[in-house]
């Protein structure tokens, strides 16, 4: 006999640390490449650094690597490292010691700055020649028997659901204001084999998935989660997922 009470699987009820959990890594070659172009290596200053992605990243290279990111919760979830400093503080109010940092970045965060007052704190704590770097990811992509259904998801579906600041995203900072000396950067891309739960996992962080949610459009969602799971084949079945790495790379 079916079950028929058997509620089908609520992929995007995640719990807080989901965005520490589902988040894609950058590659060494990100931090390895903003070490080179910086003018020292003793102190960088990673801005809205979430859960620390790329903090600790930088640590790699550099002598000490502040984590900044006004969202206690989101520092709760980062990774301790012996050359990190975590502290709980807005880009617009950066807690760091005049003309002393060789890098300053923000990752993925950069369209929550209110960009004039993030400015000035940049050129106040940069050492001279320091760089700033503003890095974002932009949509993922899959293989082409999935991709076209997440397209019409992400740009269709969901589109509705991003706030404005998301468009800055998705053309990779290109609009932004950069009043700097821009510096080349490299083509770098994220790329994850991933199986089906761990990209829900991330697509349960986007906060259009919260808006939607909270607008009692769930059926988009498990509509969404429904098809691509018959697409993917076995849930645990890894497939690849990529994002383009953009970056607006500058002297201060």
């Amino acid at each position: 006999m079916v079950d028929n009470t058997k509620q089908p699987r609520n992929w995007f009820e995640q719990g807080g640390e989901a965005y520490a959990r589902f988040r894609p890594e950058y590659p060494a070659e990100l931090a390895e490449f903003l070490a080179s172009v910086s003018p020292g290596r003793t102190l960088a200053v990673d801005v809205g650094c979430g859960n620390g992605q790329l903090t600790g990243l930088l640590a790699h290279d550099f002598d000490k690597v502040q984590g900044l990111d006004p969202s206690a919760a989101q520092l709760a979830h980062a990774a301790p490292h012996p050359r990190v400093e975590y502290g709980c503080a807005p880009a617009e109010h950066l807690p760091v010691a005049d003309h002393s940092t060789d890098l300053v970045t923000a990752a993925q965060a950069a369209h929550w700055f209110d960009l004039l007052r993030f400015y000035d704190e940049v050129r106040r704590i940069a050492a001279p020649q320091g760089v700033l770097a503003l890095v974002s990811y932009g949509v993922l992509q899959l293989d082409e028997a999935l991709d076209a259904r997440f397209a019409r998801f992400y740009w269709q579906e969901i589109g509705p659901y991003w706030p404005a600041e998301r468009k800055q995203v998705d053309s990779g900072y290109a609009d932004l204001p950069f009043p700097f000396e821009a510096l080349a950067s490299p083509t770098l891309l994220i790329s994850k084999a991933w199986t089906l739960e761990a990209l829900l996992g991330y697509i349960s962080t986007w906060s259009a998935v919260r808006s939607l949610r909270e607008a009692g459009r769930d059926d988009i969602l498990h509509g969404f989660a429904a098809e691509l799971a018959l697409l993917w084949g076995e849930p645990g079945l890894r497939r690849v997922v990529r994002w383009p790495i953009n970056m607006r790379v500058g002297k201060i």
